[in-house]
């Protein structure tokens, strides 16, 4: 399975931007999606995650409220809707889906088998 992030970009504190996770090689219904990221000199930290039928999320504390995770299952595709972004939310941002179906993975990085590239985002202030 490949994974591609994309919509990263640069915008001023306040603004939105919408991430997307395209999948290849196996149709993301029934597999859950998690968004981690990482900033400069940090480590990679749990971003969101959604189960298969998209009914299911979690976010991590630092962005409860202003983004929003969601799926599109019949284009394999999950969405990170992020609002009022902070300059604390500059990081390159990754895509992951666990190994096994219907799994329900949390924070950790060990649940995730499959990771995109990231795809960049930075917010002035």
């Amino acid at each position: 399975v490949q994974l591609q992030a994309s919509g990263g970009g640069l915008v001023q504190a306040g603004g939105s931007l919408r991430l997307s996770c395209l999948a290849s090689g196996r149709t993301l219904r029934t597999y859950a999606v998690g968004w981690f990221r990482q900033a400069p000199g940090k480590e990679r930290e749990f971003v969101a995650r959604v189960t298969w039928t998209g009914s299911n999320t979690y976010y991590a504390d630092s962005v409860k409220g202003r983004f929003t995770i969601s799926t599109d299952n019949a284009k394999s595709t999950v969405y990170l809707q992020m609002n009022s972004l902070k300059p604390e939310d500059t990081a390159v941002y990754y895509c992951a889906t666990p190994a096994d179906r219907y799994r329900t993975p949390g924070m950790l990085e060990d649940e995730y088998a499959f990771w995109g590239q990231g795809t960049q985002v930075t917010v002035s202030s």
